[in-house]
């Protein structure tokens, strides 16, 4: 069951965080662009699961695109609908992994390398810390950039984010929580550096607080799907 889950949400974040240009989350109110998003879910999720017509991952897409079509035209897009509506794609991965456990090991893939669902938890745990991450604290900081400009470098901010976030993932995974302390404490002092007015000291405080929380948690629940995969059997061939 777990590696028919972890294939399913590879599927779901490259659909969403990697596949999914800008101009088709701008224009998803209309129902080909939101018809279109949803065929993209069924293609990754077929390629994903190794199956083209499992009736499982035709129902994902539908249920997929029924979510976003919520969301879509029933509320504002805010951080709190953006996460809430994350959460009910998971439910529903979850639902159809529990109701098709065998999706991944009667699929094309299962048989050719036991690697492959490690990789894929790897690849969504370090794009949800990374992509997933940016566009949450874009969301989360939409409010406060009313108030607040910056001559900074384009797209700065975003890069910044990205590295910092991909870095606490990094640290999480191979154990070195403690130094995530020492990565917090050292941008906090070169941004109290960078920046004395208050505001944008505040602004700055908020955003790297839930930008290093947002990846301490994508780490961790990374960590604890690498803990439910048996264990891979490396042998050295030596007799």
């Amino acid at each position: 069951m777990i590696e028919t889950f972890l294939a399913l949400l590879f599927a779901h974040v490259l659909a969403d965080y990697v596949f999914q240009p800008g101009w088709m989350v701008a224009r998803k109110r209309n129902p080909l662009v939101l018809l279109l998003h949803s065929a993209l879910v069924l293609a990754l999720s077929q390629a994903a699961t190794g199956h083209v017509m499992a009736e499982p991952v035709v129902f994902l897409a539908l249920a997929h695109g029924a979510i976003d079509a919520v969301k879509t035209w029933g509320f504002r897009d805010t951080l709190a609908t953006h996460l809430v509506d994350q959460a009910a794609h998971l439910v529903v991965l979850a639902a159809i992994a529990a109701h098709a456990p065998n999706l991944w090991s009667t699929g094309s893939w299962a048989d050719l390398s036991a690697w492959l669902p490690h990789l894929m938890v790897l690849a969504s745990g370090a794009l949800l810390a990374t992509r997933a991450g940016g566009f949450a604290m874009e969301k989360l900081m939409a409010p406060l950039a009313e108030s607040f400009t910056s001559d900074g470098l384009p797209r700065g901010g975003m890069l910044i984010g990205q590295l910092e976030r991909g870095l606490i993932f990094l640290l999480i995974l191979f154990g070195q929580t403690t130094s995530v302390g020492f990565l917090i404490a050292a941008k906090s002092i070169m941004r109290f550096e960078a920046s004395k007015e208050q505001k944008a000291a505040e602004y700055v405080i908020i955003g790297t607080l839930a930008s290093f929380g947002w990846a301490i948690l994508a780490g961790q629940a990374t960590v604890a799907l690498f803990d439910l995969l048996p264990p891979l059997e490396i042998t050295s061939g030596i007799p």
